[in-house]
């Protein structure tokens, strides 16, 4: 039977929060459907499929793709419209060979605009101090840079003259579907073009789009008037516009979907003044309502997504694979291959995106190259992991750790470690403390570090460097910039924050006595053993007793920081250590409401349901226990303790309180929605009034009578839910304080 391809698109809104925007829909519809090409490349289809047929069988045309897509957006509020057109070769045959893949794509860099305002009276500016040579040097090497980007291009440009794909010549007659998106609702600044076998936004002057017959969506059918000499370049997409766009039914200038509310309603309102000035009236026509079946995406299939659980994407140097999740064990959803050459045969990087582990890894970058990975993680690492690049998970290589900062008590940012030096970043401490560097020696002898302890044929530490920002309530002479522990000299050296107008900083070298000078644990302090800088001018020098205090004080925090070294140490070990072990035992978490694939949770479901099901069939025939359902969560406990009375008392509570408000919710949608049926009939009653006959009129009438009487009776039970439904939550109160089981903890409270 030949239906009006409008009558093919069903809007819907499917509830699942990543198929509200339109990025979501495209991804998915280009994942789950594999595409089938037209059975004559410059001719539409004789028919066009349901979308639910479409979702059936997971295969479909450029025009199935699109009609499904199209379904799905106007569901989710946008104005959406099936596209039939002419596009190049590679779009039609999903080529996507020659074109570089989205995920390497570089963001467009948006130039900033300085705004010069122009004044008659400027401040003379101040002298410029730069040197003239370092100039000449920096325009001399950015000529050289910009030479250097010319030849790259050059040299990219022949490259692209190569790889150009030969000469089509069916070009501008492949015939091509997709769908248009109009800016306005949903926030959609400007109006761009979708292609549904990719999932790829574009612009509507995208040179791969040729040409447009025809738009349409679930009310109305558009033809293209204007000239397509020059692509969709120089089309203007204003539907309303009777001279470039020809509309099949003419029941509006405009398509419903740019009408704000108001215009809508002042539209109606003009249309019945007209209807009642003119003797003579226009027929207009309504498209009839979508004869296909509600759209249904199961969670399964939702979540499996690609055909058969796998799809490999080629593009121009690049291989990107995705899977659906929990198909490989390791929690792997899509990867991303990068070679050097057009052969794919060189692999240069590879890029892994993951879900659902544990160990909450989210991507993997990976080197061929340099064989450097690189581990990004989301927040919730047993750590506080956020990424950590390595070339080997073995101790003492080299290695840079980041972390989530704002979850660590000592606000660690990041750890980079070589054979022989560690630095550590910091963020938001409150002793300004924001880098400490520390250089290690050689051991004496190599002893592998796994199965030891820290402090045992650790390396010798030879220095500690820590860097303090500015801490604005003290004095910049008396706030230490930076401080060195040089351990191997017996040394420490202070240097401060520079003041307001100096050059040059303030700095103390303190150099430790020898063991021979010290009584016992005590500090000789000589003049000899503190060198003191004061940036300006002194008016009188630091007192001994003051710089031996300071000495003292150095000296407890130096060895405090030793144990913060082999702290830092032993952390990195146990990081590397776990990081092994969940590499090693990949565990994939699983929600408690899955209960296909969290067997723990299903053999815990079924063991209540049949423990239930036991107790019910030994009561035999007695009456239902109102509290079964919440003994069942506290086991069904003779005795139970006070804590797990109140609980049952609560639920108990909640759960009758939750249906009341759901059959009074309910009771208000059916009110609603009659009052709105009401309106409807109304309306339409006022607008065809002088055309019904008597008989007619009189049906009308009765059959509004039945409605009104509905309406009534549907608010006075609403009204007595209301009434009732306090009554009845305090009667179970009530009678939970009488139940024999719960009494002896609150009956007398």
């Amino acid at each position: 039977m030949e239906k009006f391809v409008s009558t093919t698109v069903r809007p819907t809104l499917l509830p699942y929060a990543e198929l509200y925007h339109w990025d979501g829909c495209a991804s998915f519809v280009s994942d789950y459907l594999t595409m089938e090409p037209l059975e004559s490349p410059d001719t539409p289809p004789s028919s066009l499929y349901s979308p639910t047929t479409i979702l059936k069988y997971q295969r479909g045309n450029c025009f199935d793709f699109s009609v499904l897509l199209c379904s799905m957006l106007i569901g989710a509020g946008y104005d959406a419209y099936c596209v039939h057109g002419y596009a190049t070769r590679e779009m039609c045959t999903l080529n996507e060979t020659l074109e570089l893949c989205p995920l390497l794509r570089k963001p467009q860099e948006v130039p900033k605009e300085g705004m010069k305002k122009s004044n008659k009276y400027r401040v003379k500016p101040p002298p410029d101090l730069q040197s003239k040579f370092e100039l000449q040097q920096e325009a001399k090497k950015k000529a050289e840079t910009e030479a250097a980007e010319k030849n790259k291009e050059r040299e990219e440009e022949k490259i692209t003259e190569v790889e150009k794909p030969e000469h089509d010549p069916l070009h501008g007659l492949r015939v091509h579907a997709w769908v248009l998106v109009l800016s306005g609702k949903k926030d959609v600044p400007e109006t761009f073009f979708i292609n549904p076998f990719t999932g790829n936004s574009h612009s509507t002057t995208d040179e791969h789009f040729l040409g447009i017959e025809s738009v349409w969506n679930h009310r109305n059918y558009w033809v293209n008037m204007q000239d397509c000499r020059n692509g969709c370049k120089d089309l203007i997409f204003d539907l309303g516009d009777t001279i470039r766009w020809e509309v099949m039914l003419s029941g509006s200038n405009k398509p419903l979907q740019l009408l704000s509310d108001a215009e809508e309603e002042k539209e109606f309102s003009d249309k019945e003044t007209d209807d009642t000035e003119k003797e003579e009236e226009d027929v207009s026509f309504d498209m009839p309502p979508s004869w296909v079946a509600p759209i249904q995406i199961y969670p399964r299939e939702f979540e499996t997504r690609c055909s058969e659980g796998r799809k490999v994407i080629l593009y121009k140097k690049a291989k990107l694979e995705k899977w659906a999740p929990y198909l490989n064990g390791n929690g792997l959803v899509k990867r991303l291959t990068v070679y050097a050459d057009l052969d794919c045969t060189e692999v240069v990087e590879v890029r892994e995106w993951f879900k659902n582990r544990e160990d909450m890894l989210d991507m993997r970058e990976v080197n061929k190259q340099t064989q450097l990975t690189t581990d990004y993680f989301s927040p919730g690492h047993l750590l506080s992991l956020k990424a950590h690049t390595y070339t080997s998970l073995e101790p003492e290589t080299e290695y840079t750790m980041e972390f989530y900062n704002e979850a660590r008590v000592d606000g660690l940012q990041k750890r980079v470690e070589t054979a022989n030096e560690m630095t550590e970043y910091f963020a938001g401490r409150d002793d300004f403390l924001h880098v400490r560097y520390m250089e290690f020696g050689k051991r004496g002898k190599k002893i592998h570090l796994a199965g030891t302890r820290t402090d045992i044929n650790s390396r010798p530490i030879v220095q500690i460097k820590e860097c303090f920002h500015r801490n604005p309530e003290r004095p910049a002479d008396e706030d230490v910039a930076e401080r060195i522990f040089l351990i191997a000299e017996d040394m420490i050296q202070l240097t401060y924050h520079l003041k307001d107008k100096y050059i040059t900083a303030s700095k103390k070298d303190f150099f430790k006595a020898a063991e021979g000078n010290r009584k016992g644990n005590e500090i000789v302090m000589t003049p000899e053993m503190c060198i003191t800088y004061q940036a300006g001018s002194s008016e009188k020098d630091e007192k001994l007793l003051h710089l031996y205090e300071l000495l003292r004080k150095l000296t407890a925090e130096e060895k405090q920081l030793k144990q913060r070294v082999r702290q830092s140490e032993a952390e990195a070990l146990k990081v590397l250590k776990i990081r092994e072990n969940e590499e090693t035992n990949v565990k994939l978490s699983v929600s408690i409401y899955n209960t296909e694939r969290n067997e723990k949770r299903r053999q815990q479901y079924e063991a209540m349901k049949n423990t239930t099901e036991d107790e019910l069939w030994g009561r035999g025939e007695q009456d239902l226990d109102y509290l079964a359902p919440f003994l069942i969560q506290v086991g069904h406990r003779e005795k139970m303790t006070k804590g797990q009375a109140l609980r049952v008392r609560d639920d108990c509570l909640t759960d009758l309180q939750h249906r009341l408000i759901n059959k009074a919710n309910i009771i208000q949608a059916r009110l609603e929605k009659a009052v709105e049926e009401l309106q409807k009939k109304d309306q339409w009653f006022q607008q065809n009034q002088n055309r019904l006959s008597a008989e007619e009129e009189d049906d009308f009438l009765a059959r509004r009578s039945e409605t009104m009487f509905h309406i009534q009776i549907l608010a006075l039970r609403l009204n007595r839910e209301k009434q009732t439904a306090p009554q009845k939550y305090l009667a179970l109160e009530e009678k939970l304080h009488r139940d024999p089981r719960l009494a002896e903890h609150f009956g007398h409270a």
